[in-house]
């Protein structure tokens, strides 16, 4: 702390000192406390923004690896098309759909009944008392009696369509100028053919009959030779999950409907995730120098930083098992077990695990990890649910994992413990994906091996992305990851470290603000003070003329006079 000085010449001058200014020196030294202070809380405020833009870029990553995890997402989508498009036309095949090709022959599409009455003037009124009965499909017959509020053809119009008719009627102008009175079926299809009874006579007696337009009619085609009728030329569930349009009818030619994956969707979806990735990573990248003015960055060095790091660069390297079984009982996750049970892997010799009675399902996990028996055991929770899964890494049938446990028991519930048929997955790491890892961390696409593995093995790009039961899947295990670091959960370490920072900036704000409160008290006090003494010392010219003069009567020697 530096000192301050007070200047105020001699002190018999009366001049006083400058008491604003010697104050604000004064408190200038006290603040000299809070800087490390304040040097601290900025650089806790940097990084807070620094960890809070790396958690928003990571939450981008979570949003675009839930598209591949979602069961419902890109891995989901599929796509399809018609031979002839004359004839069918694909509207949407969903996520229910099955990849393959079926030959669909039209014979007959649907038709929607309707008539047309003899042609009236337009200022032709109809008969009052006579009737016109509408009957759909097997349905009873509806009667409209002509009286005053329906005697047009216009008012007649708005009396069927207002009523419950199961028609919908409009009044159509011929070339010459007259106008009928048209009326469709609301039911397309067989169900929906019209059959009309008439009494309706014009003003001048003459009858007023109907012409059918057009039957109603089903649609009829056949898919992979398997008759199908379908009242409307929109067809939805004669192949699952895909909707059709009807266009025309040839009994002599077979459409060909294809249904394929959407490998488009999802090469996009992947080329988003590997974008959203490399966000991130440069983000962490950056943290690791200098800024423009030559300062290390907010990040640098920090605990935090190297966390997440390593944890992203072990999500990349995860290895998922090449084949996999697990429990499919709902098993409690504080469930006990007695009895035993065997592993065998490929070919080789099975192995039996005796469970002591009121084992766990850890405890039997670790029993078969120390009988290295070609497998890891692990348990997986999910709520207050557990799945035992047995995974390894060797593909195909040479890893195939067959467990026998018709002798081991959930003593809690009394079930017997069943497993699932060995799952064997072909794609086990990213790269089989064409995704490769830069020097610096980033990933690189290779667009033309991921298309190549969509088109060859589709169903374990799924196994690989998608969450299992039984298995940890590397789209499973990279969305804990992401939830274990980002700022969605309290317990992330983005959230934890800026949750430690903000209780460390609210101590230091305290710290300057306790500060500040006992400066603007010392400032106060200095203030009055000071300026108290700088009164006395304004006096003391004055208090010395009066002890001159004082001395003066006394002595009767007068100071001021020369010689």
């Amino acid at each position: 702390m530096s000192s301050v000085g007070i200047s105020f010449g001699s002190p018999t001058s009366g001049q006083g000192f400058d008491v604003t200014s010697t104050v604000s020196q004064i408190v200038a030294n006290l603040r000299t406390v809070e800087d490390p202070w304040e040097t601290q809380l900025t650089s806790l405020e940097s990084q807070d923004t620094a960890l809070t833009s790396i958690g928003s870029d990571l939450s981008t990553l979570s949003t675009a690896l839930a598209s591949l995890t979602d069961f419902d997402g890109a891995l989901a989508s599929m796509d399809g098309s018609s031979s002839d498009t004359s004839i069918l036309e694909l509207t949407a095949a969903d996520d229910t759909a099955q990849a393959g090709t079926y030959s669909v022959v039209v014979s007959q599409l649907a038709q929607t009944s309707s008539y047309y009455s003899t042609a009236l003037s337009s200022s032709d009124t109809l008969t009052t008392g006579t009737t016109l009965s509408i009957a759909v499909g097997s349905g009873s017959a509806q009667t409209i009696t002509i009286d005053s509020s329906n005697d047009t053809l216009s008012t007649l119009v708005t009396a069927i369509n207002d009523g419950d008719y199961g028609v919908t009627a409009s009044v159509a102008t011929t070339s010459s100028g007259d106008q009928e009175l048209v009326l469709s079926s609301s039911t397309s299809g067989t169900a929906g053919d019209l059959t009309l009874t008439s009494t309706l006579t014009d003003a001048d007696g003459n009858s007023v009959s109907f012409t059918q337009g057009q039957p109603g009619q089903d649609a009829e085609f056949t898919v992979n030779g398997v008759s199908e009728t379908s009242s409307s030329n929109t067809v939805t569930d004669a192949i699952t999950g895909v909707t059709f349009q009807l266009l025309g009818a040839d009994s002599g030619t077979t459409v060909q409907v294809e249904i394929t994956n959407d490998d488009s969707t999802v090469e996009s979806a992947i080329s988003t995730f590997v974008s959203a990735y490399n966000t991130v990573v440069s983000d962490l990248n950056a943290q690791e120098g200098d800024d423009s003015s030559g300062n290390a960055e907010p990040l640098y060095g920090s605990p935090v930083l190297a966390e997440l790091q390593e944890s992203l660069d072990d999500a990349f390297n995860f290895t998922q098992a090449a084949n996999a079984v697990g429990t499919t009982n709902s098993i409690g996750t504080s469930d006990t077990f007695s009895g035993s049970l065997s592993i065998q892997v490929g070919s080789g010799t099975a192995t039996t695990i005796t469970v002591s009675s009121g084992e766990t399902l850890s405890g039997i996990a670790s029993a078969i990890n120390s009988d290295d028996l070609g497998v890891t055991a692990t348990v997986i929770t999910s709520g207050d649910t557990a799945v035992l899964s047995l995974v390894n890494a060797t593909s195909g049938t040479a890893g195939a994992i067959t467990v026998n446990s018709s002798s081991l028991t959930d003593t809690t519930t009394g079930d017997t413990v069943t497993f699932s048929s060995s799952q064997s997955n072909a794609i086990t790491s990213l790269v089989q994906l064409g995704i490769t890892a830069n020097d610096d961390g980033t990933l690189s696409l290779n667009t033309s091996t991921l298309e190549s593995v969509l088109n060859s093995n589709y169903a374990d790009v799924i196994n690989f992305l998608e969450p299992s039961g039984t298995y940890t899947s590397f789209g499973g295990n990279l969305t804990t990851v992401l939830d274990n670091l980002g700022t969605s959960s309290t317990t992330g370490v983005l959230s934890l470290a800026i949750s430690n920072n903000s209780s460390t900036e609210s101590e230091l704000e305290t710290n300057i603000s306790n500060e500040e409160a006992y400066i603007t008290a010392q400032q106060s006090s200095l203030t009055t003070e000071l300026n108290e003494a700088n009164y006395t010392l304004e006096e003391i010219p004055e208090e010395l003329d009066e002890v001159n003069e004082l001395y003066s009567a006394i002595t009767g020697y007068n100071e001021s006079t020369n010689g």
